[in-house]
C-alpha cells in the first residue's frame, strides 16, 4: 500500500513538473529574450507559485499559524486554477499556431524577390537575427553619382545644336578639391523589415497572449462567482407519502460552505442572509462546513446563529469535518443553535427527518448508521434523509427513504472536473430517481482549494415538498 502511494505521488509530481515546464516554455521561453527582465520575472514566478500551492495544501495539516495559512492560500490555490486553464488554453493554441503561420505566410508580398524572401525565412528561423545591412557605394562611382555631368540643357542651349566657332576658351583654373561625399545607398530590391519581431516570435506572442488572457480571465470570473456568494435555486419534489398538511413545506439546503483561510465570516454572513431571505420552513446544512479547527474558524461560523426558519436548522457532518475535529465542530454548531443529526431522526410536520454521519467518520468509529437513524421508523410516513455524500444512496433505497439531500460533489467545481466527479458519484448535481428514492445533490455554497468555480455555479437550493395525496 505504501509503495502504491509513493508511486502515485511521484507520478503526480512528475506530471506537475512537466506541465509547469510546458507553461513556462510557451508563455516565457518562446516570447521573451534571454536575460531580459520579463524572462527572469516569469521564471521566478514559475518556481515560487508552486511552492505556495504546496504550502497552502500542507499548512493546515502541518499546523502552520492561521495567518500564515491565509497568506499562502490566496496565491497557492489561485495558481492551481490558473495553471489548469492556462494549460488548456495553450493546448488549444497548439492547433491555432500553424494556422496563424500559414495565414501570415500567404499575406507576404508575392512580388518580393527570392533573395528577400529567403532572408525573411532566415529571420523567421532565427528570431534573434537581423536583416543584412544595406550596401554603400564609395570611391569614384560614388563621386560620379554625386556630381552628374552638366548637359547643354543646363546652359539653355538645345542639346542638338552644334558648338559655335570661335577662339578656344581660356583653361579654367583647377577646382579646389571637395570633401568626399557621404556614401550613398545603391538602389536595389526592397529588403524585408528587420525592426519588428519575426513571424515565429509574433505567432508565439499572439498565441501566448491570447492563452494568458483566456486562462486568467476564466479564473478571475470564477473567483468573482464564489466571492459574490451563492444564488438561490428552487425545485419542487413530489413525495407519495407526504400528507396534504405538509404540502408546500420548504427546506433550504446548503452544503459545502468550506470556511477556511480564504472564505471566512463575511462568506458565512452572505449565506445566512440569502437563506433568511427565502423564509424557509427548515434549514439543512449538509456537511463540509469548515476546513480548519474551531480555534481558527469558530468566529467565522458564528453568523450561523442568525439562521431563521419555522422548524429550526439541522446539521450533518461531511468528510472535511473529520479532517478538522468533528466532535468539536458538532459541539460548536450546537452552541450556535443548529441541531446535529448524528445517525438520528426527528419527526417534523408530516414527515421524518433523518441524518447520518459522513462515511469519512468510519476511520474514527463514527461512520453512518442507517439502522440507528431509520431502522425502527414508521414506513407509512414520508422520510427525508440528510447525508453528505451521494454514494450512500443504495442504503437510502434499502431503508425506504423518499428523498435524500446531499452535497460533496461541488458539481465538479472546475470544468472539466465534472467528468471526474461523475466517475465517483451516482449524481453530480440536480435531482434524479433511484428506485422509489429521489436524490437531490447541491453544488454547494463555497469552494474547496481554489476559490474558483467554472461551469458549476454555487447555490443554495429551496426544496419544496409536494403531496401526491388527494
Amino acid at each position: 500500500m505504501v509503495v502504491v502511494f509513493v508511486l502515485v505521488a511521484v507520478a503526480v509530481l512528475a506530471l506537475l513538473a512537466g506541465v509547469h515546464r510546458y507553461v513556462w516554455r510557451r508563455l516565457i521561453g518562446d516570447t521573451t529574450a534571454e536575460g531580459s527582465l520579463a524572462r527572469r520575472a516569469g521564471t521566478v514566478a514559475v518556481w515560487v507559485l508552486p511552492l505556495t500551492t504546496v504550502g497552502a495544501f500542507a499548512g493546515g495539516r502541518a499546523g502552520f499559524p492561521f495567518p500564515l495559512q491565509q497568506v499562502l492560500a490566496w496565491p497557492g490555490y489561485l495558481w492551481l486554477a490558473a495553471l489548469l486553464y492556462l494549460t488548456l488554453a495553450l493546448l488549444v493554441g497548439e492547433a491555432v499556431r500553424p494556422l496563424l503561420r500559414r495565414v501570415l505566410a500567404r499575406r507576404a508580398p508575392e512580388g518580393a524577390p527570392r533573395a528577400a524572401r529567403g532572408a525573411a525565412e532566415e529571420a523567421t528561423a532565427d528570431p534573434g537575427g537581423t536583416a543584412p545591412e544595406p550596401v554603400a557605394a564609395t570611391g569614384t562611382a560614388s563621386h560620379a553619382a554625386a556630381a552628374p555631368t552638366k548637359t547643354a540643357t543646363d546652359t539653355g542651349t538645345p542639346a542638338s545644336a552644334p558648338s559655335a566657332p570661335g577662339p578656344e576658351p581660356e583653361p579654367e583654373s583647377e577646382p579646389e578639391p571637395e570633401s568626399e561625399p557621404e556614401p550613398q545607398t545603391v538602389p536595389g530590391p526592397a529588403q524585408p523589415a528587420a525592426a519588428g519581431p519575426s513571424r515565429r516570435l509574433f505567432v508565439a506572442r499572439a498565441v501566448g497572449g491570447a492563452a494568458a488572457l483566456a486562462g486568467l480571465g476564466t479564473v478571475g470570473y470564477g473567483t468573482y462567482g464564489v466571492l459574490r456568494g451563492p444564488r438561490v435555486k428552487r425545485i419542487t419534489v413530489p413525495l407519495a407519502r407526504l400528507p396534504r398538511s405538509a404540502h408546500g413545506f420548504r427546506i433550504a439546503v446548503v452544503s459545502d460552505i468550506h470556511l477556511g483561510p480564504i472564505l471566512g465570516r463575511a462568506h458565512t454572513r452572505r449565506i445566512v442572509d440569502t437563506i433568511n431571505a427565502t423564509s424557509p420552513d427548515l434549514v439543512a446544512v449538509v456537511g463540509d462546513l469548515v476546513d480548519g479547527s474551531v480555534a481558527d474558524l469558530g468566529t467565522a461560523a458564528e453568523p450561523l446563529a442568525k439562521l431563521e426558519s419555522r422548524h429550526g436548522s439541522y446539521f450533518v457532518t461531511g468528510n472535511h469535518e473529520y479532517f478538522s475535529g468533528a466532535a468539536e465542530w458538532v459541539s460548536h454548531v450546537r452552541e450556535l443553535g443548529l441541531h446535529p443529526l448524528e445517525n438520528a431522526r426527528v419527526e417534523i410536520a408530516g414527515f421524518d427527518l433523518a441524518g447520518v454521519n459522513d462515511v469519512a467518520g468510519e476511520s474514527e468509529g463514527q461512520g453512518p448508521d442507517f439502522g440507528a437513524a431509520l431502522g425502527d421508523r414508521d414506513r407509512s410516513r414520508a422520510s427525508v434523509l440528510l447525508a453528505h455524500q451521494p454514494i450512500v444512496i443504495d442504503d437510502a433505497v434499502a431503508h425506504g427513504v423518499d428523498l435524500q439531500l446531499s452535497g460533496h460533489t461541488h458539481g465538479g467545481q472546475l470544468w472539466p472536473g465534472n467528468l471526474l466527479a461523475e466517475l465517483a458519484n451516482p449524481t453530480v448535481a440536480g435531482l434524479e430517481r433511484y428506485g422509489d428514492t429521489q436524490l437531490y445533490v447541491s453544488r454547494g455554497a463555497g469552494a474547496w482549494g481554489p476559490p474558483v468555480r467554472v461551469g458549476a455555479p454555487s447555490d443554495i437550493t429551496v426544496v419544496e415538498l409536494a403531496s401526491k395525496q388527494s
